[in-house]
């Protein structure tokens, strides 16, 4: 069976992917459903939107306020945890290392971390080995996490020159792990918050508006998603992907919208 991949873009803008040539990026939106107006969560930093991203619930929900992870009062499975309370395999690629703790212990099949977010070529290293996995084994569910373009926007200014020269290279990574993915695989792409300046953190909309992307078997070709999105509802359309039931505690929703048969 194809895996289900979700691809986290980490400070993509929405409107960087219009602005800075990105092939591969522009091929899947074209062949999936998407929306350029997605919203993340305050505070829109890196590790508070993954834990609501995996958990969907917000972070006044599961208390994770800041790039430190610290226990949840009330525990509120994960999207990692439901893959392998189901029997199945997941599978983690990133190079920023606090998104250790977005799974508990024993939850994954594979995990493979380098400390390369603040290089150019750090994505490079994720999507290579990313390759060297997919040729000698199998997952059900990847998460491929690309770390530079966040560098970039804090290095350069969001949407500035370096900014969107950072995002062509991750595109030109991406495209080669999209190339090596079965043809069945489904994909959900996104990012985690956007930024201004040199920052982000703010409930303002170049901080807060996130692209999402699905596509793959069953899924509407070149549709723009209508309903409002929100990064919470990611664990949910994963867990629809994959054929599994969301737990009650989760907030988020899939949108029936995207399928070509929505009732399926």
């Amino acid at each position: 069976m194809a895996p289900v991949v979700l691809f986290m873009l980490d400070g993509v803008r929405p409107d960087a992917l219009l602005a800075a040539a990105c092939p591969n990026l522009t091929a899947v939106r074209a062949r999936g459903a998407s929306t350029l107006a997605a919203t993340s969560v305050m505070p829109c930093i890196t590790l508070p939107c993954h834990t609501s991203i995996f958990h969907s619930v917000p972070p006044s929900r599961h208390g994770i306020l800041q790039n430190a992870w610290t226990p949840m009062a009330r525990p509120v499975p994960g999207l990692i945890e439901v893959i392998r309370a189901a029997g199945r395999r997941a599978a983690v690629f990133f190079n920023w290392e606090p998104l250790r703790d977005l799974s508990r212990p024993g939850s994954l099949s594979h995990a493979f971390f380098a400390d390369v977010q603040q290089e150019p070529a750090g994505d490079d290293l994720i999507a290579a080995e990313v390759l060297r996995f997919l040729a000698r084994d199998q997952a059900d569910f990847l998460f491929v996490y690309f770390g530079t373009v966040d560098t970039a926007g804090h290095d350069h200014g969001w949407m500035a020159p370096g900014y969107l020269r950072q995002l062509e290279r991750v595109d030109a990574a991406f495209g080669r792990v999209l190339n090596a993915l079965p043809a069945e695989t489904r994909l959900l792409i996104q990012a985690d918050h956007g930024g201004h300046d040199r920052n982000h953190g703010e409930d303002v909309p170049e901080d807060m508006t996130i692209p999402w992307i699905v596509a793959g078997p069953g899924i509407r070709a070149g549709h723009t998603i209508q309903a409002p999105i929100n990064l919470i509802d990611s664990a949910p359309t994963l867990a629809r992907l994959l054929g599994l039931t969301p737990p009650p505690a989760w907030e988020g929703r899939c949108p029936a919208e995207i399928f070509t048969d929505p009732a399926a």
